[in-house]
């Protein structure tokens, strides 16, 4: 800023000034120092400007997870992570990151709602803690749906993934089973109401393991499923990494995907698209909906009745073909 004000003949305040679009500088003026921005590449740091502020704005990221070592494995959070950022991208604000085992919660989060400033966004908190910290904290927006009172955001899970039970039994699938979610996620819960329901509308008595949106999750609960059910001929895994656990227990058995077991996965994520055969997945857009819910927090639009809610097509791949 001082070099700006120096070639356009000005001081660094009156600089400062026209960068930030403050008032009280004539146009002449202004016309000299953008020229002078242009003359010389000048781009604000972000960084700098909140050190010379005193203060950073910040945007709180909570993911609460049964193994906090595995988070960096996960896809989806780290599509959440790139919606958030996109949100922030041209903003002072920047985002931190509070990644907390499951023991640990009730703590970590009541320390975590004293620092919270901008906004908090949630992700796997029970809806008892999610209620508890929005009334700590305020402006806070749960990836998934919370306590009644808590603003959020989802995708149509039960929808999504009613959807694809039926697309297995259109294909000619005859015994449809499922790797589920954790029982006390709301998405997990959704994503098997889902399943039960296009099972039992089907004709069929929903049969499904209890897992966790985890690989090691899918590889246990398929197993299982292959002693209990060896007539099973298809798979609905709770999200796209426990499709992945799926497909290696698959293999482990000697079961070839499609031809003896097709599978249907859940988010979408890249891993859909390098699996082997390509996998069907339930479309869940990660990214809009952190991004969207970013941005309600920088708005500071968010209050008890905020909730959105995003469809969740089914992106057909080889993985359950005919």
């Amino acid at each position: 800023m001082e070099d700006v004000g120096r070639v356009a003949g000005v001081s660094r305040a009156t600089a400062s000034r026209v960068v930030t679009g403050g008032s009280r500088v004539s146009e002449r003026t202004r016309n000299r120092v953008w020229h002078a921005v242009e003359q010389l590449g000048y781009h604000p740091d972000l960084a700098a400007r909140a050190l010379a502020k005193g203060r950073t704005d910040v945007i709180d990221l909570i993911i609460i997870d049964e193994d906090a070592t595995q988070v960096g494995s996960n896809p989806y959070y780290s599509r959440v992570v790139s919606g958030i950022l996109s949100a922030l991208a041209g903003t002072e604000t920047q985002m931190r990151t509070h990644v907390i085992d499951e023991p640990d919660a009730p703590t970590r989060l009541d320390d975590v709602a004293r620092i919270v400033e901008v906004g908090a966004l949630l992700i796997n908190v029970p809806p008892t803690l999610g209620a508890r910290f929005a009334a700590r904290c305020g402006r806070v927006v749960s990836l998934g749906r919370s306590a009644v009172g808590v603003p959020s955001v989802e995708a149509e899970n039960a929808l999504g993934a009613r959807s694809a039970v039926e697309h297995l039994y259109r294909t000619g699938r005859r015994k449809v089973v499922a790797v589920h979610g954790k029982p006390n996620n709301s998405c997990a819960i959704g994503r098997r109401r889902g399943f039960q329901s296009a099972s039992v509308d089907a004709g069929h008595e929903p049969i499904g393991a209890e897992g966790g949106f985890c690989l090691e999750a899918g590889v246990a609960g398929t197993h299982q499923l292959l002693a209990e059910h060896p007539d099973l001929d298809a798979i609905f895994a709770a999200c796209d990494l426990t499709a992945m656990g799926v497909l290696r227990a698959l293999s482990e058995s000697g079961r070839r995907v499609p031809d003896d077991v097709a599978l249907v996965g859940f988010d979408d994520s890249f891993l859909a698209s390098v699996a082997t055969p390509a996998m069907t997945s339930v479309r869940q857009p990660v990214e809009h909906m952190a991004a969207m819910a970013t941005r309600a927090l920088l708005a500071n639009e968010t209050g008890p009745s905020w909730q959105r809610i995003e469809p969740a097509p089914l992106q057909i791949r080889r993985s359950s073909a005919a």
